[in-house]
């Protein structure tokens, strides 16, 4: 019997083989902003393993727009250009290739996270981070400065020119990056946005900025490939950024053109998390599909076959993204396979691996 997990998902004309996603995962491992030999590897032993889509990591619309010095970007065409190669092997893979795009606002110029996340001076390479209200993330980060409208001008166009070197780049989806606490989650969250101008305030005010940027790269994004954002569906606080805020700004993105909800939860500020089991987020992913009438991605603590077709089977999202799980495992979409339907398309050079006389 044929699984769910393993039935094809059609977004626009992108159709993807199976139903498990490779989740944006930062590396912190670019110079300027580049993609290396590391991502090649990293990225291309995913699509070997069977994932229906890899999506790279957080990708900078500018150099103010990464976490660390060390973040991926791609505000050039040399980014672009240095991208082609990973998706034309990603998609010689029979995977399709996505990007996630990205603003850290107040998150922005602190150190890569095995040294320590603390703020990087200006003197040591790092810059003022901009952010909707002039809120330093916690103690240890460095302190934004509140956008001007100019500022959010120069925000909204960058994405959008962001999205144009993503064709060139050979990419089939984009997912925008509005989670996490973030640059567009911080405008979501009253707890990060304290304005009171057109940007602040009212849940559609708090949501301009999100559905500028939609509109900036829609418009530059070929009609035919899906477009995806990132939410967090809660910041898990009284007073933060809600469920039913989410379902009501989904729906304003399907009907701008947004194909796909991708539905992760808190970071806003320190210590908004859910209870951190075993599927936690999958019943935020459900009730955007059910009630917003959208495409959803399930993310968090998904590390079982049965686990993920479960969440496909009972309605709970159309897609599951996986990420830990693939750092241990770059091959788990293969032993899915075998796990779910009894065989898996290994790739033909590693058959004599996978034989049952190879096995003893």
């Amino acid at each position: 019997m044929k699984s769910l997990l393993f039935t094809p998902l059609v977004l626009r004309s992108l159709q993807l083989k199976n139903r498990i996603g490779v989740s944006p995962m930062c590396q912190y491992s670019c110079t300027d902003g580049m993609p290396e030999m590391w991502h090649a590897v990293h990225l291309g032993s995913r699509a070997v393993g069977g994932a229906g889509l890899v999506m790279v990591e957080a990708s900078a619309v500018s150099p103010q727009g990464r976490i660390s010095p060390s973040d991926m970007g791609i505000w050039s065409e040399a980014h672009a250009a240095a991208f082609a190669p990973i998706t034309q092997f990603i998609r010689s893979q029979g995977a399709a290739a996505g990007i996630q795009l990205a603003h850290a606002g107040r998150k922005g110029s602190t150190q890569v996270p095995w040294i320590g996340r603390r703020a990087v001076t200006i003197e040591d390479g790092g810059w003022q981070p901009l952010a909707p209200s002039a809120l330093p993330f916690n103690a240890e980060y460095p302190l934004p400065r509140e956008m001007s409208d100019q500022d959010i001008a120069a925000v909204v166009a960058d994405f959008g020119a962001a999205a144009k070197r993503c064709v060139n780049a050979g990419f089939d989806a984009i997912e925008i990056h509005a989670g996490h606490g973030y640059l567009l989650h911080e405008f979501l969250s009253p707890l990060s946005n304290q304005r009171s101008d057109r940007y602040g305030g009212s849940l559609e005010r708090r949501a301009a900025v999100l559905l500028a940027v939609v509109r900036s790269v829609r418009a530059v994004w070929p009609e035919r490939l899906p477009l995806f954002v990132r939410l967090s569906i809660t910041d898990w606080l009284d007073g933060g950024w809600s469920v039913e805020e989410s379902i009501a700004l989904a729906r304003w993105l399907r009907d701008e053109g947004v194909d796909l909800i991708d539905c992760s939860s808190g970071s806003i500020v320190p210590g908004s998390q859910g209870s951190m089991t075993p599927g936690y987020q999958v019943p935020l992913a459900e009730a955007v599909r059910q009630r917003a009438g959208v495409a959803t991605a399930a993310v968090g603590l998904i590390t079982e076959a049965q686990q993920a077709e479960e969440a496909l089977q009972r309605g709970a999202c159309d897609l599951v993204f996986l990420a830990r799980q693939l750092l241990r495992d770059p091959y788990w979409p293969l032993r899915a396979a075998e796990s779910l339907e009894g065989e898996a398309a290994w790739p033909v050079q590693y058959l004599r691996a996978v034989h049952a006389s190879a096995r003893s």
